[in-house]
C-alpha cells in the first residue's frame, strides 16, 4: 500500500483517537455514568470507521462497525457498562491499534489478525443479542430509557428524524430526496432543515458525492418500525436517529451532543432537534425582543418560562455552543509539523549561535563600537529565536503518564492486587526527544513497583494499611532539570537483604561502609535481583540496570530512597533539553569548561587563607556553611601551576551544594551541546562539548556526576577522581 499524505494523516489521527478512546475507557470504569466519556468513545470508533472506509480498508470498517454497534447501545442506555465490557472494549482498542500499525507498515492483513478480530467480534455480538438490536447495517438510534435525575419529557407531538446521508449514497444509485418524499406518503413533514455544513469549497466539490444532512420535524400515526423501514436501502451508508413524540430530555441531550460541530444559535439548535416548530421559535424571538417597558432577555430563559423546552435542554445546548467555539478556536491555532523539520531547525539555530559568538569575538577584538553594538543586538535576537524554537519541541509529560493507566489496570489484575495510579505534575513540560525515550524506563519502574513493592490486599490489611495500594507518578522542575518520581506505599526494600545479596555476588566487601542510599541503589546493578521467584513481570535480574543505562544516555541520573514497611521512591533527574543550553564559561589553565547556567548559584574567590585552612580536606567556610569543593585542575589533570587568585563556582543540584575551583570566569555563554564520541563517553564528569566563537573546543561539565563524586567522598571520607 502506498502511504500517501492523506493515508498518513489517517494513521496519525487514528492513533490519537485510539489513545483518547483508551483513556476514556479507563476513566469510565470508575465513573460508568459519565455520558461525556461514553460519547467520546463512540465518536472515536465512528470516526475511525468512517475514515477507514474512505481508503477502502474494509477489514477495519467491518470490525469497527460491530464495536460501534455495542457502543451505540451503551450510549443509548440499553447496555450497562461494567468491568467486563470495559476489558473487551480495551481489547478492541488494542486490536484496532494493531490494524493501524499494520497499515502504516504497508503489510497485508494476515490470517492471525483476522482470527483475532473474529474472536473479538464473536464476544461483541453477545452484547448485541439483547432486544432492540438491528442485525442489518448501521444501527438505527433509538430513544433510550436512561433518564438523568430530574429529567422529563419534551412537549412536542411530532417525531424528530436526524439524517446524515453517506458521501457515496448517490454513487450507490440512491436519491436522498426520494426518502424524504416517501415519508410524506404516510405522514406530514412539518419542517425540514437542510444542513449545509459538510459542503466543501466549489473547487473541491465532487458532483457524485452527497454532502447534505437533514433535521426533520415529522407528524405521523405510523409506528417506529414503519418509519425505520423507509430507510432500509441506505441504512448501511447513513447515520439515522429517530426520536418519537414526547421523548425524554436525555434523548435530546444525546442528540445535541452528536449534532455536527457547527456554530448555531440556540433557537436553531432547538428547531433542528424538533423541540420547537418554526412558528413557536418566531413567537419566542418576538417575545424575547421585549419592549420599552420590558428589556430583552436571553432566549433560553424565555423558552423555559413559556414551557416550550426543558431547562436541561437549554443548558446542554448552550454548553454545546461554548465547546464548539472553543474547539474551533483550538483547531485553528494548531498545525502539524514533522519532527525531523523541527530537529533540523534546532540544529541550524545551534550553528547560528556558534557563528554569532564568533562574530561577537571579532567585534570585541576590533574595538569598533558600532560593530560591537550590532553583534550584541544580533546575539540577543538569536537567543530569543533559540528560546522560541526550543519551546516548539517541549511537550507535556501528562500523555506519557496517562498511558500507564492501562498498564496499572492490566498488571494489577494479573497480580490479583488492588492498585490505584495517582498522577500529579502532568502539565510539566520537557523536550519531545526526552519524552519519547523515557517511556521504557518508566514502564520497568512501574511494573517493578507493582510486582515487588506493593503487597497483596491481605498482607496490607495485616500490616494495618488500606487494602488498595497507591502508585504515584509525579513530575516537577528543579534547578534547570525535570524530576520524575515513581513511588509506592508498599513494603519498601530490605536493606540487610540487599547488602547480603551484594556481598554474595561479590559486588561489595563484607566489611563495607556504604550509606543506605548506596545500598538501595545496588538494585540498578546488572543481573541484581532479590526476588524469591521468577514471575512473568520480574525476578530475572534484568530491567533495573536497563533503566539506569537509558537514563544515563539522556544525561540524567537515577537514585532510590526506601523505608521498610512504608514504601519506595525512585527519582529520575533529566535535562530539560538535549540541544542548546545557557552556560557559564570558565577556564582552568588553557582549558575551557562550560557549566549549565541554571545550576550556578554564585561565584566567590578562593583566598589564600581558605586554601591554608582547608588543607587536604577540600572544604571552605561559606557564610558559616560548610561547602565541599572539587578542583577541576586535579579532576582533569590540567597541566601547569594554579593561578594565585582562584575562584569557586558554587553549583547546586538536587538540593546539594558543591564548589568547583577554577582559574578564570568568562561569564555567560550560549552553548550548543555536541555529544562526545564513543571513545570519550566513559570520561567521568564530562557531558558533552561545544565550539567557542574562536573555534576552540570547550568541555561541558556533567554536574550531576561531579556532585555525586563529592557526595561519595563526603560519605566515605576518601577522595575519588
Amino acid at each position: 500500500m502506498n502511504l500517501d499524505e492523506a493515508l498518513q494523516t489517517f494513521i496519525i489521527e487514528s492513533r490519537e483517537l485510539l489513545q483518547q478512546m483508551e483513556e476514556a475507557l479507563l476513566h469510565i470504569e470508575q465513573a460508568p455514568d459519565d455520558q461525556d466519556n461514553i460519547n467520546a468513545i463512540f465518536r472515536a470508533a465512528h470516526t475511525i470507521k468512517g475514515s477507514a472506509g474512505l481508503f477502502g480498508l474494509d477489514h477495519v470498517v467491518a470490525f469497527t462497525h460491530v464495536a460501534e454497534s455495542v457502543l451505540d447501545k451503551v450510549r443509548d442506555g440499553e447496555l450497562p457498562i461494567d468491568s467486563d465490557l470495559v476489558a473487551l472494549l480495551l481489547a478492541v482498542c488494542d486490536h484496532l491499534g494493531v490494524l493501524v500499525n499494520h497499515i502504516a507498515e504497508g503489510g497485508a492483513t494476515d490470517e492471525q489478525m483476522l482470527e483475532d478480530g473474529d474472536r473479538l467480534v464473536a464476544r461483541l455480538k453477545i452484547y448485541l443479542g439483547a432486544p432492540q438490536t438491528n442485525s442489518v447495517g448501521v444501527p438505527v438510534m433509538h430513544d433510550h430509557p436512561f433518564e438523568p435525575e430530574g429529567g422529563g419529557a419534551v412537549e412536542t407531538d411530532n417525531w424528530h428524524i436526524s439524517l446524515r446521508f453517506g458521501r457515496d449514497v448517490l454513487k450507490n444509485g440512491m436519491d436522498p430526496l426520494s426518502f424524504i418524499r416517501y415519508l410524506g406518503t404516510f405522514g406530514t413533514l412539518e419542517h425540514v432543515v437542510t444542513l449545509l455544513d459538510g459542503i466543501p469549497p466549489v473547487a473541491e466539490m465532487d458532483p457524485e458525492c452527497c454532502y447534505l444532512g437533514f433535521e426533520i420535524s415529522y407528524k405521523s400515526d405510523a409506528d417506529k418500525a414503519t418509519i425505520e423501514g423507509a430507510f432500509d436501502f441506505v441504512r448501511n451508508d447513513s447515520r439515522i436517529r429517530i426520536l418519537p413524540p414526547h421523548s425524554k430530555v436525555s434523548a435530546y441531550l444525546s442528540l445535541i451532543q452528536d449534532m455536527p460541530e457547527e456554530e448555531m444559535r440556540l433557537g436553531e439548535i432547538l428547531l433542528k432537534c424538533g423541540t420547537l416548530t418554526s412558528a413557536e421559535l418566531e413567537n419566542s424571538l418576538l417575545f424575547q425582543a421585549g419592549s420599552n417597558e420590558h428589556p430583552p432577555r436571553p432566549i433560553g430563559e424565555v423558552l423555559v418560562e413559556q414551557h416550550m423546552v426543558d431547562a436541561t435542554v437549554v443548558e446542554a445546548a448552550l454548553k454545546k455552543q461554548k465547546l464548539v467555539k472553543e474547539h474551533k478556536t483550538a483547531e485553528s491555532n494548531l498545525i502539524r509539523v514533522d519532527a525531523d523539520k523541527l530537529d533540523q531547525l534546532i540544529n541550524l539555530i545551534g550553528e547560528l549561535t556558534i557563528a554569532g559568538a564568533g562574530a561577537d569575538l571579532v567585534a570585541q577584538r576590533a574595538g569598533i563600537g558600532e560593530l560591537t553594538e550590532a553583534t550584541t543586538t544580533m546575539l540577543r535576537m538569536v537567543e530569543a529565536v533559540r528560546d522560541s524554537a526550543l519551546t516548539l519541541r517541549m511537550v507535556q509529560i501528562g500523555a506519557t503518564f496517562t498511558r500507564f493507566q492501562r498498564v496499572v489496570r492490566d498488571v494489577s489484575k494479573e497480580l490479583g492486587k488492588d492498585i490505584e495510579l495517582v498522577i500529579s505534575g502532568a502539565e510539566t513540560e520537557l523536550d519531545k526527544t526526552v519524552v519519547e525515550k523515557i517511556g521504557d524506563p518508566l514502564t520497568h519502574l512501574v511494573r517493578n513497583a507493582m510486582d515487588h513493592g506493593i503487597e497483596s490486599s491481605e498482607a496490607r490489611l495485616a500490616a494495618g494499611k488500606p487494602a488498595k495500594g497507591i502508585l504515584r507518578l509525579n513530575a516537577f522542575h528543579d534547578s534547570g532539570s525535570i524530576v520524575i518520581e515513581v513511588s509506592d506505599d508498599g513494603g519498601g526494600l530490605k536493606k540487610d537483604k540487599l547488602a547480603a545479596k551484594a556481598i554474595e555476588r561479590g559486588l561489595i566487601p563484607a566489611d563495607h561502609n556504604l550509606s543506605d542510599r548506596e545500598i538501595y541503589n545496588l538494585i540498578f546493578e546488572p543481573g541484581f535481583s532479590t526476588a524469591d521467584a521468577v514471575s512473568n513481570l520480574s525476578g530475572r535480574g534484568v530491567g533495573m540496570d536497563v533503566v539506569r543505562r537509558n537514563i544515563t544516555a539522556l544525561r540524567g541520573m537515577v537514585n532510590l530512597d526506601s523505608e521498610e514497611g512504608v514504601g519506595t521512591t525512585v527519582r529520575i533527574r533529566l535535562p530539560l533539553t538535549l540541544a542548546i543550553i545557557d552556560g557559564f564559561l570558565v577556564a582552568v589553565g588553557k582549558s575551557s569548561f562550560v557549566i549549565p547556567l541554571d545550576l550556578v548559584v554564585e561565584c566567590v574567590e578562593l583566598s589564600a587563607a581558605d586554601r591554608v585552612a582547608s588543607g587536604d580536606r577540600h572544604y571552605i567556610n561559606l557564610r558559616n556553611q560548610v561547602l565541599p569543593y572539587l578542583r577541576l585542575r586535579e579532576m582533569f589533570e590540567v597541566e601547569g601551576e594554579p593561578e594565585r587568585r582562584e575562584n569557586v563556582v558554587v553549583i547546586q543540584y538536587g538540593g546539594t551544594r558543591v564548589g568547583l575551583v577554577v582559574d578564570a570566569l568568562h561569564g555567560e555563554f550560549q552553548t550548543v551541546i555536541k555529544p562526545l564520541g564513543r571513545i570519550f563517553s566513559h570520561i567521568n564528569g564530562i557531558g558533552g562539548s561545544t565550539i567557542l566563537g574562536s573555534g576552540e573546543v570547550a568541555l561541558i561539565l556533567d554536574v550531576p556526576k561531579l556532585v555525586q563524586l563529592v557526595s561519595r567522598r563526603e560519605e566515605r571520607g576518601v577522595v575519588e577522581v
